[in-house]
């Protein structure tokens, strides 16, 4: 898939490929609201978490006020110390939970011992796929991080697979993207002209076909492990 040349580079996605992030956001959301509504949030507790799923929903997941609008909406008014309690309890649970697949860092070792460049090109916001990279200790591996809020578009627009190829001066018949999402991830790189994996997948047997009807350059594997398998 990718020749020995120095202009090849691996671009990775952050959350479900290079880390497990299953119902973490889901726990912490629900330790957040516990808290909150012990503190005199005038709900209970699935009431609210049922609120601030809908707000979730309207504003995005990352939107960075969701407990200030929670607040708004139950009480007519923001409420800063009950914001503070949503935000801080939902920070620390998700990072207490934020853990890297098992075959992660050895995988990273491996590309970066046979000479590939890494990135990540993620729907996000910089800062925080940034913070998850450092705090599991597994930033040094990436050169950039590109990230829709930095480009304006979200993948799989083409526009953030070229701008992250400009910035890494990455050949894209020589490089590939890495994720866990079919259209995001996959068909994004393979119409920025790269070649894809994924991983960790819940495609579907019709996305199975149209790869073989359509013979992209998309390989499906289990794990993030099976990539040194392939590369």
């Amino acid at each position: 898939m990718i020749k020995n040349d120095d202009d090849r580079v691996v671009f990775f996605d952050v959350d479900g490929t290079l880390l497990d992030t299953s119902d973490f956001a889901e726990t912490a959301r629900k330790a957040a609201i516990g808290l909150m509504v012990d503190n005199g949030l005038p709900l209970d507790k699935d009431e609210a978490y049922g609120v601030l799923k809908t707000i979730i929903r309207e504003k995005g997941s990352n939107y960075g006020k969701h407990f200030n609008v929670l607040t708004q909406v139950v009480l007519g008014h923001e409420d800063p110390m009950l914001v503070a309690l949503g935000m801080i309890t939902y920070h620390n649970v998700k990072m207490a939970l934020l853990r890297p697949f098992p075959e992660t860092i050895d995988t990273l070792i491996y590309l970066k011992s046979q000479g590939y460049r890494l990135a990540v090109i993620s729907n996000g916001i910089t800062i925080k796929q940034w913070e998850k990279l450092v705090r599991l200790n597994i930033h040094s591996f990436f050169d950039e991080v590109i990230t829709s809020e930095e480009v304006g578009k979200n993948k799989p627009n083409r526009l953030i697979y070229d701008v992250a190829l400009r910035k890494m001066k990455g050949n894209p018949e020589k490089s590939l993207m890495i994720g866990n999402k079919f259209k995001e991830d996959a068909l994004g790189a393979v119409n920025a002209g790269m070649g894809a994996i994924l991983v960790n997948s819940d495609i579907t047997e019709d996305d199975r076909d149209y790869i073989k009807r359509e013979k992209l350059d998309i390989t499906v594997v289990d794990n993030i492990g099976d990539v040194k398998t392939i590369l």
